[in-house]
C-alpha cells in the first residue's frame, strides 16, 4: 500500500481525500509543486527589490489600510502582527478531524505556485500534518469573506511560536512544541501572513468533512428506510423501475434501485398486502431521498473546485509579469452550496422521524409503541419524541445564513458570504441525521421482530444481525438513552467502499 500522498497539480477529490485519511498516509511535495513555490517566491523578492509601487498586502496595510505604505525593513513584523491580530476566534473548539483537513487544503491552495510563500512555510505546514501537530483553532470568528481570516490565523500562529496545538494526545503551547520537535519559530516573509490567513480552508475542510459524513448517511437512510419498509410491511410498487423512468432525476432513480437491492428476496416485501398505499414517508422515499442526492451532487461539484483552487490573495502571475489584488477569498460558492446541503441533510432526518411516528403508531399489526404489555411499558414512546426535538432543531439550523451579510472593516470589506456560519451549522445537522437515522434503526429493527417467522431479504438480515450484537431487541421498558449511543455508534463504525459511496 502507497503510504504517501504527493501535493500536486492533480485533482483532488472526496474519494482521494478519504483514502488519505482513512489509511493516514503522509504528504509529500512533488517536485512540480516545489518547483511552482520556489518560482514565486523568487519573483516576488525580485518585485519587492525592483520596485516600490505599493501592492496590497505585501508592502501596505490591510483591509481599509490598504493605503499604508509599509518599509521594506517592516515587512516581516508586518506579516506576523497580521497573524497575531487576527487570531480572534472563541466559541467551540474545532474538531481534529477538521482542523486535519485545514492543514491539507491550505498546503494543497498554496503549491499551485501563486502565493508568494517560501518553501520553508509550507514545508513545516506539511511537518505540523505528518506529526499530527494540530493547531487549536475556535469555530466563531470568520465572516467567510476576506478568507477565513481569524479560524486561519490560529492555523498559522504555532508556526511564529504563538498559540496553542494538540500534540500527542495534549494540548500545549506552541513554544512548548517547537521545543520538543527542536524546530524553531519561522520569520514570516512579505505576503506570507496574508496568504496564510486568506482563503477558503476553514468552509471548505468543513465542506470536505460534512459531504464525507452526508454521502455516508444518504445510503444509510436508504438502508434505514427499507428495514422500516419491512417492519411496516409495506408494497414494493411504489420501487417500480418504471415509476422512476418517467420522472429520471438521478438521485430518485438510484435511490429507488438501491431500494429493491435491498429488499430483494425479502419473504415480507413479496407477500400480498392488505393496504393498497403506504404513507409518503415510505412510499416517496425515492423522491425524497433522490433529491438530498441529487443536492449532494451538486455541492460535491462546488467543493471540488474550491479545493483545487487558489484561494489567497493577491495572486502572483509569473508568466504574465503580474500581482493581482482580487477576490478569490470570497466564500459565496460555500456558502450558497453549504446551505444547500444543510437544507438537504435536514430533510434526510425529516423524514426518517416520520418513519419511526408510523412504527409506534400501533398499526400494520404492530404493538402500540412497539412492545409487549403496552400501557404497564411505554417502549418505544420517547425515542419517538427524542426524534422530533432533534428534527426541529434542525429546522431553525437549516435557515441560510448565506442571506445574511455584515459591513466590515471601515467598509471596505462591505458583503460577506457567512459561509463559515454556514458550514458549523452544517455539521451539526449531519451530527443531528446521524442519531435521527440511529433511532429509526433502534425502532424498525424493533418492529422486524414482530413480523417473525415472515424473514426480510438476505442483506437485511445480515444488516440487523450486526446491528443485534450492539442492540437487543427489548421486551419490557429499559433505559432507551444507552441503546440510543450504541445505534450512533453502530452507524459511525459502519464501513461502505467507496465505489458505493461516491457512485
Amino acid at each position: 500500500m502507497q503510504t504517501h500522498h504527493y501535493i500536486s497539480s492533480a485533482v483532488l477529490n472526496l474519494a482521494t481525500i478519504q483514502d488519505i485519511l482513512e489509511t493516514n498516509k503522509k504528504l509529500v511535495l512533488s517536485d512540480e509543486s516545489v518547483l511552482n513555490i520556489k518560482k514565486s517566491r523568487a519573483y516576488l523578492d525580485k518585485k519587492i527589490k525592483e520596485s516600490d509601487t505599493p501592492i496590497y498586502g505585501i508592502n501596505t496595510g490591510f483591509g481599509a489600510l490598504c493605503n499604508v505604505k509599509i518599509t521594506s525593513k517592516k515587512l516581516t513584523e508586518l506579516q506576523e502582527n497580521l497573524v497575531k491580530s487576527h487570531a480572534c476566534g472563541t466559541g467551540d473548539r474545532v474538531g481534529k478531524p477538521i482542523i486535519k483537513l485545514m492543514l491539507l487544503l491550505k498546503i494543497q491552495s498554496l503549491s499551485y505556485g501563486h502565493s508568494g510563500v517560501a518553501l520553508e512555510t509550507v514545508e513545516r505546514l506539511l511537518d505540523f500534518y505528518n506529526e499530527d501537530i494540530l493547531p487549536v483553532i475556535f469555530e466563531q470568528g470568520s465572516l467567510g469573506a476576506s478568507g477565513d481570516l481569524a479560524p486561519l490565523a490560529h492555523l498559522a500562529l504555532p508556526l511564529i511560536g504563538e498559540g496553542e496545538v494538540y500534540h500527542r494526545g495534549k494540548e500545549i503551547t506552541a513554544a512548548e512544541m517547537l521545543r520538543k520537535m527542536e524546530w524553531k519559530p519561522l520569520k514570516l516573509e512579505s505576503k506570507e501572513g496574508l496568504a496564510l490567513l486568506n482563503g477558503t480552508q476553514f468552509m471548505s475542510a468543513h465542506a470536505v468533512f460534512g459531504l464525507l459524513q452526508a454521502f455516508k448517511l444518504s445510503y444509510l437512510a436508504d438502508k434505514v428506510s427499507a428495514v422500516s419498509m419491512d417492519g411496516f410491511d409495506c408494497n414494493m410498487s411504489p420501487f417500480d423501475e418504471l415509476v422512476h423512468l418517467v420522472r429520471p432525476h438521478r438521485g430518485q432513480v438510484k435511490t429507488a434501485e438501491r431500494i429493491r437491492h435491498f429488499l430483494e428476496g425479502s419473504e415480507i416485501a413479496r407477500k400480498e398486502k392488505d393496504n393498497v398505499q403506504d404513507p409518503y414517508s415510505f412510499r416517496c422515499v425515492p423522491q425524497v431521498h433522490g433529491a438530498t442526492k441529487d443536492t449532494l451532487g451538486f455541492v460535491r461539484k462546488i467543493v471540488k473546485t474550491e479545493i483545487n483552487s487558489v484561494t489567497d490573495n493577491p495572486n502572483i502571475f509569473i508568466e504574465e509579469d503580474k500581482i493581482i489584488s482580487g477576490g478569490n477569498f470570497h466564500g459565496q460558492p460555500l456558502a450558497l452550496g453549504l446551505d444547500y446541503l444543510a437544507i438537504a441533510m435536514a430533510e434526510l432526518a425529516n423524514i426518517s422521524e416520520r418513519r419511526t411516528y408510523q412504527l409506534v403508531s400501533g398499526s400494520r399489526g404492530l404493538p402500540q409503541f412497539l412492545v409487549e404489555n403496552p400501557g404497564l411499558n411505554s417502549g418505544f414512546m420517547i425515542p419517538q419524541y427524542t426524534a422530533a426535538s432533534i428534527v426541529s432543531q434542525n429546522k431553525q439550523l437549516a435557515v441560510p445564513a448565506s442571506v445574511d451579510s455584515i459591513v466590515s472593516s471601515n467598509g471596505q470589506e462591505d458583503h460577506v458570504s457567512m459561509g463559515a456560519n454556514s458550514a458549523t451549522k452544517m455539521i451539526k445537522i449531519i451530527e443531528n441525521v446521524n442519531t435521527v437515522l440511529a433511532i429509526e434503526l433502534f425502532n424498525a429493527s424493533q418492529a422486524l421482530h414482530f413480523r417473525e417467522p415472515a424473514i426480510t431479504s438476505e442483506i437485511l438480515h445480515d444488516f440487523i444481525s450486526a446491528f443485534r450484537k450492539e442492540v437487543p431487541i427489548l421486551k419490557e421498558d429499559v433505559t432507551m438513552a444507552p441503546h440510543i449511543k450504541k445505534a450512533k455508534e453502530f452507524l459511525n463504525s459502519y464501513r461502505i467502499p467507496s465505489e458505493v459511496l461516491f457512485e
